[in-house]
């Protein structure tokens, strides 16, 4: 790891002026998970880092908060997945954003790792983390495509088949919340327009820019009888990646779901919405015929690589299984 300067800045708008200042060489950290470790694999080597945890009283008070913010919640980017998972505030409304961060990492990971620093976390691919190796994101040609891509991408892929690392983004996703950003010109926008598709730009994830700082996500004022899930399959449950997850919102009235929203994570290069299934879902009863045509329609446009068409009926079966948990109809023997 290459010496750098740690900076502690006392307010956010110190911290925007101090990352965008040099922006190819200085980085925001909170955690530092993911920071650290590309660091130590070479990946990275940024002579300031940015360290927003020693904000004064005011910013880090926004940045630290978790609860209710008009109508709806909040959650500070500095909020800890250890804090998301054993919030007692969240009840079946936001159940699956609780839920998604006690899935990650592991218990030690979970007390360090930010809210902030999982939505931003770069990918895993270990084509991308192999400081020797030249791929999409820093050369010609996504080496996944021609090479090893178990665990890569079905849908929306190309000419990247990264997946989303980010477990809170897929549960955040299916919660339809915004993020707030400060930088020069503050704004608020749909968790959807934070992310970047390879289509848009094969070498970066978000669409924050030098000196922008993520400040917290806001959850609008959850809908009647509204419940929301979230369940994930790894190859090992502990503490490893998701090969897929599934994250499912919706109301349940009069026996029948409306304002449903489906997000897959882990299968596309962004958190992915899925429009179609919600269509077969929205205005009608639950059941275990509608929900096998929901995982149907959900992963009707997917397009696997050489190793990865088993993430197809996995991620199907994982999202019939959140149908059925969060709409309470027993899963079928």
């Amino acid at each position: 790891m290459q010496p750098f300067v740690l900076s502690r800045p006392k307010t956010l708008a110190e911290a925007a002026e101090l990352a965008s200042a040099r922006p190819q060489d200085s980085a925001l950290r909170a955690g530092g998970i993911d920071l650290i470790d590309r660091m130590k694999e070479g990946l990275e080597a940024p002579a300031r880092l940015v360290e927003l945890r020693w904000l004064g009283e005011a910013d880090r008070e926004v940045m630290r908060a978790l609860g209710p913010e008009g109508d709806g919640v909040q959650v500070g980017a500095l909020v800890t997945l250890a804090q998301l998972a054993a919030h007692e505030g969240f009840g079946e409304a936001h159940a699956a954003l609780r839920e998604a961060a006690g899935s990650a990492a592991t218990p030690t990971i979970r007390n360090a790792a930010t809210l902030g620093g999982n939505l931003l976390q770069r990918p895993r691919c270990w084509y991308f983390r192999h400081a020797d190796l030249v791929c999409l994101k820093g050369g010609s040609a996504c080496l996944a495509v021609s090479g090893e891509n178990k665990f890569h991408a079905i849908l929306g892929g190309g000419p990247s088949f990264i997946v989303h690392p980010s477990t809170l983004a897929c549960a955040l996703t299916a919660l339809d919340a915004r993020v707030e950003i400060r930088g020069a010109s503050p704004r608020t926008l749909p968790l959807a327009e934070l992310f970047v598709t390879p289509k848009q730009d094969a070498k970066r994830e978000h669409a924050l820019q030098p000196g922008e700082v993520l400040v917290r996500a806001i959850l609008p004022k959850p809908g009647p009888e509204q419940r929301s899930g979230y369940a994930a399959v790894k190859e090992k449950q502990s503490h490893d990646w998701p090969l897929a997850e599934a994250a499912v919102k919706m109301s349940l009235q009069s026996g029948v779901m409306t304002d449903v929203r489906v997000a897959l994570g882990h299968v596309a290069p962004i958190p992915w919405r899925s429009r179609e299934a919600e269509a077969v879902l929205e205005g009608k009863p639950p059941s275990e015929a509608l929900f096998a045509a929901a995982a149907k329609a959900a992963l009707a446009e997917a397009k696997p690589l050489r190793d990865n068409a088993y993430k197809i009926p996995l991620a199907q079966g994982l999202l019939r299984e959140v149908l059925h948990r969060v709409a309470g109809v027993p899963l079928p023997e």
